[in-house]
């Protein structure tokens, strides 16, 4: 045990507490179908729970944590804080990047080799604790040898060191049998075409995942291969920018069978997209893994990595994971960060407690949502139309035969009130 959470005792179920409780999220608790914990699969992200030093664009650290020091003892002690937090939480997963765990070396072998000692470290924790990975991915943004991209650089060295480590993050994912790899271009886009080789650099990015779609099934990695859609921040312009152009590049490289998507809510604003519009089109893909949770603050043109607190948001989203069926492998990871202010122990719990709660409520509130049917029983009556032979048989024939049948009936089609106003009421009802 540490003494970074001195006092903290572990989180439970007290809808009437003052302190620090779950008051809406009972993991026992049956949500359509399903245990609210194996619905909503919630992990802690290990980069902005115990790496991020609490700065902005406009300035510096404001954390100080007892960890922070670039060698091993450190991250042996980041470690047992992590694992010390997931136990109090009571949370079933965590993810990490590689640079998160560990320091980095002089050299490939010698970051390697602390990388591995830091998954040593996990593995024995992880047979005591409750705690899995939900997924692992590579850190190949932060660097400055990453500042021209990763898979898309247009160095060939640079192209060979991101491949040796996606190698390591696999192997490590797989060794502590994550549920999952993700891929996670920070900066595989561009800032200026002045410089910049569109179709290279598009082709090296596919040939690197279909690198990584090989390697999975040489090693026999059950999970599934994630990428993360995000449209600019730090790039101008990244090539993953939202669902569907992920969806058009993996088709190109015929990788769409292979590869699903993770989806965070503050990418989707900075796409210009709502969070359930991306999570409904990556559903009706066949794409849907993932997600993110988190928010931006919405008068800010940035990505602020914010715990989620708006539960209309939130519900809207898990209706579409529903509707879908809800997570396979995937999960709910928190990618959100304390603001700079926010400096104590306890700050970082309550964040967490917060956004699981918020996180249930919105699920509980999608749930009867779909069961009582309001929503789609609207839907379908929008659509009914297209389920008579006539309609179905129209979709099968040409456009000629289309307007002879038009002009024969002489009907002057009525457009029909969509009913928007209505529909948000009854969302409204839940929420």
């Amino acid at each position: 045990m540490t003494d970074f959470f001195n006092g903290i005792e572990p989180v439970r179920f007290a809808p009437d507490a003052t302190g620090l409780a779950y008051r809406h999220y009972d993991p026992d608790e049956t949500v359509a179908g399903k245990r609210l914990e194996d619905q909503l699969r919630f992990a802690v992200a290990y980069w902005h729970s115990f790496a991020w030093p609490g700065g902005d664009p406009f300035g510096g650290q404001t954390f100080q944590r007892p960890w922070f020091a670039d060698d091993m003892d450190a991250a042996r002690r980041k470690a047992d804080v992590a694992f010390e937090m997931f136990g109090i939480l009571g949370v079933p997963y965590f993810c990490f990047h590689d640079a998160d765990i560990r320091p980095e070396g002089s050299s490939f072998a010698e970051s390697k080799r602390n990388f591995e000692e830091i998954i040593a470290v996990f593995e024995a924790k992880m047979e005591t604790a409750r705690t899995r990975l939900l997924w692992g991915t590579a850190n190949l943004f932060s660097h400055r040898r990453f500042m021209s991209g990763a898979a898309t650089n247009p160095d060939p060295e640079i192209f060979a060191w991101s491949a040796a480590t996606i190698k390591n993050c696999m192997d490590a994912t797989h060794r502590l049998n994550g549920e999952n790899y993700v891929l996670w271009g920070g900066r595989e886009g561009y800032e200026t075409l002045l410089n910049t080789d569109l179709a290279r650099e598009m082709d090296q990015m596919g040939r690197m995942l279909s690198m990584v779609v090989d390697y999975k099934h040489k090693i026999g990695f059950k999970g599934q291969i994630l990428v993360e859609p995000k449209p600019q921040e730090p790039s101008k312009h990244q090539y993953d920018y939202d669902v569907a152009t992920v969806y058009g590049f993996l088709q190109r490289y015929g990788l769409e069978n292979e590869v699903k998507l993770n989806l965070e809510q503050g990418h989707a604003i900075l796409a210009g997209h709502t969070f359930e519009h991306e999570i409904a089109l990556a559903s009706a893909l066949g794409l849907l893994g993932s997600i993110d949770m988190n928010r931006n603050d919405y008068q800010s043109g940035w990505d602020t990595d914010q715990f989620p607190t708006n539960v209309p948001e939130v519900t809207l989203a898990y209706y579409e994971i529903l509707k879908a069926g809800g997570f396979t492998t995937g999960g709910t990871n928190f990618d959100a960060k304390l603001r700079r202010q926010s400096l104590s122990p306890e700050d970082l719990i309550a964040a967490h407690v917060g956004a699981i709660d918020v996180c249930a409520r919105g699920l509980k509130a999608a749930a009867k949502m779909l069961d009582d049917d309001l929503l789609e029983a609207a839907r379908r009556d929008r659509y009914a139309g297209w389920d008579s032979a006539d309609a179905q048989a129209m979709l099968n024939s040409d456009l000629a035969s289309i307007a002879a049948q038009v002009e024969a009936s002489g009907r002057d089609p009525q457009p029909q009130s969509g009913r928007q106003e209505i529909l948000e009421n009854i969302v409204n009802r839940y929420v």
